[in-house]
């Protein structure tokens, strides 16, 4: 394996570099050192990570839709309407999945097709091919910080546009945007390439431009342990750390207990500065969002409403820095302007609320030390496998199943470790495949598993697992069957 956690060397990187900005006609316009000119000529209020780290002081938790539309005008109206009519702190420009693997061409033709047809024909911005001068556009059309949300394996080139286009966050990984999005790419090939993604972001960071970068949170978005979501984000934050990243967002997506949500986000931000304080990286500021539900969502828009809030609460009550919003228009598919500001105001109605108020549970410390020590075990069993190097040992830990993603579809991923609820509704493991927990913790799972099964006057199996994936779009939380 000749992948290690060390940072890319100049020349190695710049030869790197003529190949990536040779990919699409619009890397030629590129301009690293005229980019951060224009980056140290924006207003404070467009940047990113200033923003994030003037509201973890505050303890204000920010909100921020995902959107995305094809045609530049159309995406500035978008940007625009979000802004002021959904009162949105940050904005995205969600990208379209042409991009996403690389498929520029097809997004050329996607870009005509709306034009001509008069309707969006992709379901999201395709920034390559719109290049740095229409980025900076979108950029300029609004008064709060932009960021690049997307689903890339390779985003070497999205990454070179965007950030000369004036964007100040990227999210993604070589873990997230892996195990979740892609069937055939192996671990070491997009560790190497979001290596790339982070000695970039290093660059500018050096020259004086602050880049936020956040590892995606939710990975799959059903029934994620946050064990395994904490240490993929850990992993990733010090693996770009190495490059020379000094701004990083841990994100985390909502299971849907109370307190094992709370205890999440408390943690994840705790974990990540531990982990980093370890290995020398003492200079890195974290802060934390929570990802509002990514599972099934109720078509009833008042139900959908219900879930939104839930979310909310529950980033305002752990005070995560940001909270990712979703929409009443979830379960139909991309939602209106109108149904996207309908969910920021609604998010910023009880995060405004909840703002002031303290959350205090006695399960609470409980449930922190559990996810405290599922975490360690898996990230240090990483690092156990890599002698030390933790790029050689994120990639032989997904291949032994240490880190094991529920329900990936990426065949590197071992998909042995099966997620179900326990009887307080918090996100438990029923079958451990190869995580490599302590006895107790494996007692405790099961404790906990048996519990709901005794309740449920039935036995654990795979029938809850599937029980649980279908709940929240059926009004309730735990799949408990009728009888």
């Amino acid at each position: 394996m000749d992948i290690q956690n060390k940072r890319i060397p100049e020349a190695e990187f710049e030869a790197l570099r003529k190949e990536v900005l040779a990919q699409w006609p619009t890397g030629k316009d590129v301009d690293l050192e005229e980019a951060v000119a224009y980056h140290k000529a924006m207003p404070e209020s467009r940047n990113f990570s200033k923003k994030l780290l003037e509201a973890k002081k505050a303890r204000r938790t920010l909100v921020q839709p995902r959107a995305g539309v094809p045609v530049v005008e159309e995406h500035i109206k978008l940007m625009q309407y979000l802004e002021e009519h959904g009162e949105a702190d940050l904005l995205p420009s969600t990208i379209d999945s042409y991009t996403r693997q690389n498929r520029y061409e097809e997004a050329e033709n996607g870009i005509a097709e709306s034009i001509r047809l008069g309707r969006a024909m992709m379901n999201g911005f395709p920034a390559v091919n719109h290049g740095v001068a229409n980025c900076r556009k979108v950029v300029e059309s609004v008064n709060v910080p932009m960021q690049v949300r997307h689903g890339t394996p390779d985003a070497r080139l999205l990454t070179e546009i965007t950030y000369a286009g004036g964007f100040t966050s990227y999210e993604g990984g070589g873990i997230s945007y892996n195990l979740p999005y892609c069937k055939n790419i192996p671990m070491e090939r997009t560790i190497r390439d979001w290596q790339y993604v982070d000695r970039l972001t290093g660059l500018y960071e050096e020259r004086g431009v602050s880049i936020n970068r956040e590892p995606y949170g939710p990975l799959t978005g059903t029934l994620v342990p946050p064990c395994i979501s904490h240490a993929a984000a850990i992993i990733e934050a010090l693996l770009a750390a190495e490059q020379g990243v000094k701004n990083i967002t841990v994100g985390y997506g909502q299971c849907g207990n109370l307190v094992q949500d709370i205890a999440a986000i408390r943690t994840l931000e705790e974990l990540t500065d531990e982990y980093l304080q370890k290995y020398g990286y003492s200079d890195v500021q974290v802060t934390t969002v929570l990802h509002q539900w990514m599972g099934g969502f109720p078509a009833d828009e008042a139900k959908a409403f219900g879930v939104i809030s839930s979310g909310s609460m529950i980033a305002a009550l752990a005070h995560a820095t940001k909270v990712i919003v979703k929409t009443p228009h979830e379960a139909i598919g991309i939602p209106t302007m109108e149904a996207n500001a309908q969910g920021l105001r609604c998010t910023k109605q009880v995060v405004n609320m909840m703002a002031d108020q303290i959350f205090r549970a006695d399960s609470l410390e409980t449930e922190k030390e559990i996810i405290r020590q599922e975490t360690r075990c898996i990230v240090d069993k990483c690092f156990e496998l890599g002698n030390g190097d933790i790029a050689v040992g994120v990639c032989r830990g997904v291949e032994a199943g240490v880190l094991d993603v529920p329900f990936a579809p990426c065949r590197y991923n071992k998909g042995q470790m099966l997620p179900c609820r326990d009887n307080d509704g918090a996100v438990r493991i029923l079958s451990m495949g190869n995580l490599p927990f302590t006895k107790d913790l494996k007692d405790f799972h099961n404790a906990k598993i048996e519990e709901r099964a005794q309740a449920e006057n039935r036995k654990a199996s795979f029938q809850m697992v599937i029980d649980d994936v279908y709940a929240i779009g059926k009004g309730r939380l735990v799949g408990r069957p009728k009888y």
